[in-house]
């Protein structure tokens, strides 16, 4: 008899488990792409590659209805699409895990297009891509791809909204640099029948304007230029201030062919007002644009030089920006629509508050006015160390010589000098010290102005004489680097931070017996500049150094620490001695100048190596304002400085 057995089998699993399991896998497969090196990740990055570099020979496309799209046809209708941003384009990168479905595969791109201004407008964009039968994954081309909104024919437009631009403000916090009224002198050449009687009459008035304008008006290229433009097309001349204009109006307003177009400009309340210091507020220049394309397009205000320029981004804001997709009209030739897809508001420019008081330059500028040589005058207020005015004369408009120029202090540095002999207990007020018509000191002879001598003397007569005999016969007492170490005390060579450029002095040290008491004078190596001069006298009033202040918000991040307490026997010496150069010695003139008492200290100072070549200075303060004065080539100090610092003080004690 036979037995059987049953045969255990492995079961099959239901055809329904079967296709469950089959619709998860296909499901997890519309999810997440596969992400090999023959995924669509590849064709996604290629593509974005080429976007950016205009290559996009390594990427294949297809249109939505599956027909090719040549690479080279991609590249131009990108570009095409881009219209106004094509110039910048955009940071590109793929976000996010590519879904894929069946052979369709759709990915996030994330564009950032930079936007002039600063601004940055950032979107994503899906794309999507086949799979084709030679197993490649191919762009899905069409115009949603740059943005959802664009379609064939359309292109991004930018429309630019400038912004406010701020002020620089005096100490009071009123505007400085505000729009003030001018006029646009201009002139159509088609109505002009005699040209050279049309440049002639326009120069003699433009040469009447008081005060003059600075640099004059140079119509020596007008002839050319009205032959070269196209007729009825006007040629602009000048742009004149309101006030400049109305002072000659009756000489000009009747003259053939001149047009005259009121506008409005940011400027300072003269013509002269601190503009170095201030710089200018104009149209974007060639130069602008060049250097800044992202920043600057035709029409805009830009800060040139001076505050304006330095503190450029921070005056002007940042302009609102919108971005349109535009299309033209097919009804209407030349006529577009567009539909807003990005907007950004301006933003309005922060001022810059400095410690500029206008009355004081006024004073300044006005002192100055008539000038033909290079000069300034900067004014320093003692008990805080605000700058009150700095002021420059003839010359380019931009050069602040006030702050910036590089140049031997003359006599004005016996004022560092005798405070140095004073410290080191050399010599008193009142000790005699020897002033012979020459002095020599290794064979090179030092001799006083006019070769004048006073025999033997007090020190505050051979001080307030400016005897350069007897500094120099006194200048071994100062050690090698003495007089350098009691000029830091006064903030020279100081690394101070004013908010612009400022040169703070380079004095000599460590030199030859000659080079030693050529900087007992202010000669030899030694440098310094207007401001630099103008905060040792306020040092010297004051009884300490404080780093002179002219930007107060925004305020510079690391300004000098104020210097030591000047030893209070000394300095009260030298204000002793510089209140008799004004007394009884070399600047008397300003005896009579109301008011406090004034001190200071005359200088001459050679600047190459004929005598008769020399920079007048004169350093000194009254009441609250220490101030300094010098003018280029300007001979004796007696003729040139100090009657500049009368009126610059008169000017004070009228406001």
């Amino acid at each position: 008899m036979l037995l059987s057995y049953p045969v255990r089998r492995r079961l099959s699993p239901p055809r329904r488990v079967l296709a469950a399991l089959a619709a998860t896998v296909l499901a997890a497969g519309t999810l997440v792409g596969c992400s090999g090196e023959d995924g669509p990740e590849r064709s996604v990055d290629a593509f974005l590659k080429g976007w950016r570099s205009g290559d996009l020979q390594a990427v294949g496309f297809i249109d939505p209805t599956g027909a090719k799209v040549p690479a080279a046809e991609v590249t131009k209708e990108l570009r095409s699409l881009a219209g106004e941003l094509a110039g910048t384009p955009p940071q590109l990168a793929r976000t996010g895990e590519v879904k894929v479905e069946a052979d369709i595969a759709t990915a996030r791109i994330r564009l950032s297009w930079p936007l002039p201004g600063g601004a940055t407008w950032t979107y994503e964009n899906p794309l999507r891509l086949r799979h084709g039968d030679d197993d490649q994954w191919q762009v899905i081309w069409e115009p949603t791809v740059v943005h959802e909104k664009l379609e064939a024919g359309a292109r991004f437009a930018l429309r630019r909204e400038p912004a406010p631009r701020a002020g620089v403000l005096d100490g009071a916090g009123t505007p400085l640099v505000a729009p003030r009224p001018v006029v646009r002198v201009q002139v159509n050449p088609g109505e002009v029948t005699d040209v050279k009687a049309l440049v002639r009459q326009l120069d003699a008035a433009f040469k009447a304007v008081r005060p003059a304008l600075t640099p004059p008006v140079d119509l020596t290229d007008l002839p050319q230029r009205l032959k070269e433009a196209d007729r009825g097309a006007l040629v602009e001349v000048v742009t004149l201030r309101d006030e400049a204009y109305r002072q000659i109006k009756s000489r000009i307003y009747d003259l053939p062919g001149t047009r005259f177009q009121s506008d409005k400009l940011f400027l300072a309340p003269t013509r002269e007002f601190a503009r170095a210091l201030l710089g200018s507020v104009d149209p974007a220049q060639a130069d602008d644009l060049k250097a800044h394309p992202d920043k600057y397009v035709r029409g805009d205000l830009v800060g040139h030089g001076g505050l304006q320029g330095g503190y450029d981004d921070r005056l002007r804001g940042a302009p609102g920006v919108t971005v349109l997709t535009e299309r033209n009209r097919p009804d209407e030739p030349g006529v577009t629509t567009g539909e807003e897809v990005y907007r950004s508001e301006p933003k309005a420019g922060q001022p810059v508050k400095t410690t500029l008081d206008v009355a004081t330059q006024n004073a300044a500028d006005a002192a100055l006015r008539g000038q033909a040589r290079r000069s300034a005058l900067v004014a320093v207020r003692i008990s805080d160390g605000a700058v009150l005015a700095a002021a420059n004369g003839p010359g380019a408009a931009g050069e602040n010589l006030a702050f910036t120029a590089q140049v031997p202090p003359g006599s004005t540095f016996k004022m560092v000098s005798a405070l140095a002999l004073l410290d080191r207990g050399a010599v008193t007020p009142e000790a005699t010290v020897r002033c012979p018509k020459t002095f020599e000191v290794d064979g090179r002879s030092f001799k006083n102005s006019d070769n004048f001598e006073l025999g033997d003397v007090p020190f505050t007569t051979d001080f307030a004489k400016s005897c350069n005999t007897a500094f120099t016969s006194l200048a071994p007492k100062l050690g090698a680097d003495g007089l350098a170490q009691t000029g830091r005390t006064l903030g020279l060579e100081a690394p101070w931070d004013l908010g612009t450029d400022v040169f703070t002095g380079k004095v000599s040290a460590n030199g030859s017996a000659t080079e030693q008491a050529a900087a007992a004078i202010g000669q030899g190596t030694t440098v310094v500049s207007p401001l630099a001069m103008a905060g040792a006298t306020a040092a010297v009033a004051r009884g300490h150094w404080e780093q002179p202040k002219l930007v107060l918000d925004p305020a510079p991040a690391k300004p000098a620490p104020p210097g030591p307490a000047l030893k209070a026997e000394s300095v009260a010496a030298v204000r002793t001695m510089m209140r008799a150069v004004v007394t009884s010695g070399t600047a008397s003139a300003l005896a009579d100048v109301p008011g406090e008492p004034v001190h200071g200290k005359t200088g001459t100072a050679e600047y190459d190596n004929n005598p008769a070549h020399t920079h007048a200075w004169f350093v000194g303060w009254q009441g609250d304002v220490a101030f300094a004065v010098f003018v280029e080539q300007g001979g004796s100090s007696t003729t040139s400085a100090v009657p500049i610092a009368e009126r610059f003080l008169r000017g004070l004690a009228a406001r």
